[in-house]
């Protein structure tokens, strides 16, 4: 199907589904055919409208934004404070993480042993 073929739909309309404080807005894409009849069919099947669930995901995606943002200068503290600590030379080196896992498995295979008994 070309992009000619394809309906356009309302998907969001406060005028359809009036919630309190919610205000008049409709929001419209383009969409194939069968995506919207698979969709609708799935909603529908949980017992949610479209436009609930697209309410939803909406949401949802906003708020993983605003989750990442606060993220990311988070992250780039703990960068640079694992550069401070090595620059200070607070470090451990391999031979004794490679052997406080290796006495952690250790433990960790004589509990199993144990457990089948």
């Amino acid at each position: 199907m070309d992009r000619d073929q394809k309906m356009c739909y309302m998907v969001l309309s406060g005028k359809h589904i009036r919630m309190s404080n919610m205000p008049d807005a409709t929001f419209t894409f383009r969409v194939e055919d069968e995506l919207k009849a698979a969709f609708t069919a799935a909603a529908k099947a949980h017992d949610r409208t479209g436009a609930q669930l697209l309410r939803d995901f909406m949401r949802d995606y906003v708020g993983r934004q605003g989750d990442e943002q606060g993220y990311d200068p988070w992250f780039r503290r703990q960068v640079q404070a694992g550069i401070e600590d090595a620059d200070a030379g607070r470090v451990v080196s391999a031979d004794e993480v490679n052997a406080t896992f290796a006495a952690r498995r250790a433990e960790t295979l004589r509990r199993l042993d144990g457990a089948k008994s």
